[in-house]
């Protein structure tokens, strides 16, 4: 997705584009009150991803949604091989979306993949939480896209 392409890019930049119908202020609002609230929502995850993207910084919302995903599957084959495939994309140092853990983190999951548990990412998950958590969301919430989508959606409530 790029600049061009995004729904929320183009509605910030052209105030006649408006957002989709069912997308509410009230939905809007929450986002603000907390991450969990932004995350618990049908667009809330789509904008704070989009920002992100933006913002050349998405790999921590990536591999949170990765390992929800992940979470839920149930064929031991699947797992390690979506296992690795995590692994390779976001826990490797020097992978194309590596996320930031700490090395200690990083060994436990490298030995955890050889037979993995639905649990293996538990700890590299939290931590990626916590950085979204005390970092991105506030400054999501400051964002250009956030306030504007915010008085977008104002001025079509009025």
């Amino acid at each position: 997705m790029n600049r061009r392409n995004c729904w929320i890019c183009k509605m910030c930049r052209d105030e006649s584009k408006r957002p989709p119908s069912n997308l509410t202020l009230e939905e809007v609002l929450q986002w603000a009150q907390s991450f969990e609230n932004l995350m618990a929502t049908k667009y809330g995850p789509v904008v704070y991803s989009a920002y992100l993207k933006m913002e050349h910084s998405d790999e921590n919302i990536k591999f949170w949604m990765a390992c929800e995903t992940y979470k839920k599957i149930d064929s031991r084959w699947s797992r390690i091989s979506k296992a690795k495939k995590l692994y390779r994309i976001y826990i490797q140092p020097e992978s194309p979306r590596e996320i930031n853990i700490d090395s200690s983190t990083r060994e436990t999951i490298i030995r955890n993949i050889q037979e993995p548990t639905q649990t293996c990412f538990e700890e590299a998950q939290k931590t990626v939480y916590m950085h979204m958590v005390m970092d991105s969301y506030p400054r999501f919430l400051k964002s250009e896209m956030y306030q504007e989508l915010l008085k977008t959606i104002q001025a079509n409530n009025s």
